[in-house]
C-alpha cells in the first residue's frame, strides 16, 4: 500500500462518519448546543490543546531525534501556534481538562505505527470541524475570524504530508499498514461516536433529515 492509498481508503471506508463530522451539527455538539460565537471559539481552543497535548507527549516518548518524534513534535508545535491564535479570539479562557474521545483514544496508542496512522485520522476529522468554523463565522460576518480558521485548515496539508511520509517509512509490511488503518479508523470513529452521543443526549436526530 502507498500513503495515497492509505489516505484514500481511510477515508472512503469513514465516508459517513467524515460526512456528518462535516455537518452543522458538528458545531452544535461540541457547543452542547450554544451556538454563540465565543463558545464556538472555546471549543475550538479546546481541541487545539488536547491536540498540541497529545503530539507533544508522543514526540517525549519517541525521542526527539527520531524521524517519529521529529514529525510528532512539530504537530505539537503547530497546534500549540494554533491554540494561541484561536486564544487570541477570546477575553478569557481555560483549557478544558477533558480530552475529547478521538483525543483520549490517540493518547492510548503506543506504537509508531498506530500513531502515524492515528494521526491520519484525526487530520481527516479536524479537516471537516475547520470547514464548520469557518463557515458559522462567514455567517456571523466576520470574515476575518472565518479566515483565520481557513488559515488553520491549510496548516493541516502539511500535516498530512507529514504523517504520510512518516507513515511510508515505519509501515515494515502489511501487518503495519494494517495496524496504522485500524488506529485511522478508530480515531475517527471515537469521534463520531462522541458526536453521536452527544447530539442524541440533545434530543437531536444526529443523522441528516433527507
Amino acid at each position: 500500500m502507498t500513503p495515497d492509498e492509505f489516505v484514500e481508503a481511510v477515508r472512503d471506508d469513514n465516508d459517513t462518519a467524515l460526512s456528518r463530522l462535516g455537518s452543522s451539527k458538528s458545531l452544535y455538539a461540541a457547543t452542547g448546543g450554544e451556538l454563540e460565537p465565543d463558545e464556538v471559539l472555546r471549543a475550538a481552543a479546546d481541541a487545539e490543546h488536547a491536540a498540541a497535548e497529545t503530539f507533544a507527549d508522543w514526540a517525549a516518548d519517541e525521542g526527539t531525534d527520531t524521524p517519529a518524534g521529529e514529525t510528532f513534535a512539530d504537530a505539537a508545535d503547530q497546534e500549540r501556534e494554533h491554540y494561541e491564535t484561536v486564544l487570541g479570539e477570546l477575553d478569557d479562557h481555560d483549557p478544558s481538562g477533558e480530552p475529547s474521545a478521538m483525543q483520549a483514544f490517540l493518547r492510548d496508542l503506543d506504537t509508531t505505527v498506530e500513531r502515524a496512522g492515528g494521526m491520519i485520522g484525526r487530520i481527516l476529522a479536524t479537516e471537516k470541524s475547520k470547514e464548520q468554523y469557518t463557515g458559522f463565522f462567514t455567517g456571523q460576518a466576520d470574515p476575518m475570524t472565518a479566515s483565520t480558521f481557513r488559515g488553520l485548515k491549510d496548516d493541516l496539508d502539511g500535516q498530512l504530508d507529514a504523517a504520510t511520509a512518516l507513515l511510508a517509512e515505519v509501515c515494515a509490511d502489511e501487518d503495519d499498514w494494517d495496524a496504522a488503518k485500524a488506529a485511522a479508523d478508530a480515531a475517527i470513529q471515537a469521534a463520531y461516536e462522541e458526536y453521536t452521543e452527544q447530539l442524541e443526549s440533545m434530543g437531536v436526530n444526529p443523522k441528516p433529515v433527507c
